[in-house]
């Protein structure tokens, strides 16, 4: 301090706020306060502000100390193995690369393992070792997709944690009342303080609990303040009555569907449409039965359609949207909400007792074909209903991929979603054994992991069939990206034999070869690595 006083003659200070603008401006436009402008005087601004830092640490006062924190409370769940905490401080290590998007060698990805290690331990019922717990929570900062399952395996001590440090917050967030237990529906005074007092996070997690538990006794704590209820809170809670919904739930939503949000009207007539004995899906049956019926007086029995000329007010009243999108005819936008919301039960009683697989064959009169399909696709994933989404899907082999009535991947994979998870993998197996890959990345999707043993062959044999024919590699990297998630790491002994460089055809791909040994090695490596995941989190 004193050489820099002597050698520039620095002020004795100045304020702070000064000294923070002449930085900000320059010594050549504004002298520091004391000095003479020239070269000295950035010197001179340096000895100054050490100066007033100085002086401003001096002249702290000290504050009287804090409250110790309270403890964490216990986790009760038993310790992680230690190979399995060495592999998930492993896994919280890695970071995403930044390079340049290239080759991605034969490492394994670990950040995309991570959410399937947190799965395994929280199924496995074990505790997250505290000096993790950090980094668990820096990687759920990152990643929103990996908060719930990342939150539940760190448990109480990360709530903790997060009330110590503004960046994990949102720990607090997701876990409503801060990670204290909510009162079930036998204690009717803390629920209704929670529900009158709450945040609307923490009464929405409120509503929830108490219906997986006692469906009437959330719909009557939601009825108590409904009235007064914001139209977005109001949403969120007819929302929550979707599980456990039942026809004790009806009469509640027929008097939402005179609410005075559209938004509101709208989920109150979805969530009617899929109760079939309710009165509104009554209404949409007679409805949608007097626009579709089955002409019989042709060769061949065809379907006809006669959509509707205007959409009435109790039309609107049951959910019925007026105003088509732009580019779609009205009376078709309003013909698909009435056959969508009808009960899929309607049909083979208007058709003559036919079966949904010998409906959806039927002809279809004046090209309302694809409209009708779409709706019947609709209805069968509102209503969750296995038999018209198999008649709509079609066989996988059948020549076109969309079947009888799905047109799109996304129509196929939600059909998909409501059967089971065998029959499921069965026909997306079939698909890809009929279509190969090039179309089958957002059905696996929605297949059940570790895939079963007929759908991980299907892949992994397409997978060969696209590298021996000298296919571009990279546009299978998506499907790549999947299996090393999903592949049945048993899988591992049949892919050895791909691991090497294959010998390149005239017409393939340049480097392609290279490039799927690399891919496949990658492949082989991470199923062996999920295979010691899983045993290393076996319990003992």
């Amino acid at each position: 301090m004193n050489t820099i006083s002597a050698s520039a003659g620095a002020p004795a200070g100045g304020s702070w706020e000064e000294l923070v603008t002449v930085a900000l401006l320059g010594t050549e436009r504004r002298t520091p306060p004391g000095s003479t402008p020239g070269r000295e005087a950035p010197v001179a601004l340096l000895g100054a502000a050490a100066v007033e830092t100085l002086r401003r640490r001096a002249g702290v006062r000290p504050a009287r100390a804090a409250a110790r924190p309270e403890p964490a409370a216990r986790d009760p769940r038993p310790a992680l193995p230690p190979a399995a905490a060495r592999r998930l401080a492993m896994l919280l290590a890695d970071r995403p690369g930044t390079g340049g998007g290239g080759r991605r060698g034969t490492a394994p990805d670990l950040m995309e393992l991570l959410p399937q290690w947190l799965a395994l331990a929280n199924a496995r019922g074990f505790a997250a070792p505290p000096q993790t717990l950090p980094a668990l929570l820096d990687a759920a900062r990152g990643r929103t997709d990996l908060r719930p399952a990342a939150l539940a395996f760190a448990g109480p001590r990360a709530l903790w944690l997060a009330r110590l440090n503004q960046e994990w917050r949102f720990a607090l967030r997701s876990s409503p009342g801060g990670g204290a237990a909510l009162p079930g529906p036998e204690e009717a005074e803390r629920v209704e303080q929670l529900w009158q007092e709450g945040l609307f996070a923490e009464r929405v997690a409120l509503l929830s609990a108490i219906r997986a538990k006692d469906p009437a006794a959330a719909r009557d704590l939601l009825a108590t303040t409904w009235a007064t209820e914001r139209a977005e809170d109001r949403l969120m809670f007819l929302d929550s009555l979707r599980s456990g919904l039942c026809a004790d739930d009806e009469p509640f939503l027929e008097r939402a569907l005179a609410d005075r949000s559209r938004n509101v009207r709208a989920t109150a007539a979805e969530l009617l449409s899929a109760l079939p004995g309710s009165a509104l899906a009554g209404r949409m049956a007679a409805r949608a039965g007097s626009c579709v019926s089955l002409d019989r007086t042709g060769g061949t029995p065809t379907i006809v359609v006669e959509a509707p000329h205007e959409c009435d007010a109790g039309m609107e009243r049951d959910g019925v949207v007026p105003k088509a999108p732009a580019g779609r005819g009205e009376r078709s936008w309003w013909l698909g909400q009435l056959v969508e919301a009808a009960p899929l039960g309607t049909w083979p009683e208007r058709f003559g007792g036919r079966a949904p697989e010998e409906i959806v064959a039927l002809p279809v009169a004046d090209d309302w074909r694809a409209e009708l399909h779409a709706a019947w696709c609709r209805a069968a994933v509102r209503q969750r209903d296995p038999g018209w989404s198999r008649a709509l899907l079609g066989a996988p082999s059948a020549p076109e991929a969309g079947g009888p009535g799905a047109v799109s991947l996304a129509e196929r994979s939600k059909l998909l979603a409501t059967l089971g998870a065998d029959e499921r993998a069965e026909w997306v197996a079939g698909f890809i054994g009929t279509h190969g890959l090039s179309e089958a990345f957002q059905l696996l999707g929605v297949c059940a992991v570790p895939w079963a043993g007929a759908l991980g062959r299907a892949v992994v044999d397409a997978l060969n069939i696209a590298r021996d024919a000298g296919s571009y590699p990279w546009s299978f990297s998506g499907v790549m990206g999947l299996a090393e998630r999903c592949l049945d790491p048993a899988e591992a002994v049949r892919l050895d034999g791909l691991t090497s460089v294959p010998d390149e055809s005239e017409n393939a791909a340049p480097g392609a070869g290279g490039y799927w040994a690399e891919a496949f090695q990658r492949l082989v490596t991470t199923l062996r690595l999920r295979a010691a995941m899983a045993s290393e989190l076996a319990v003992p």
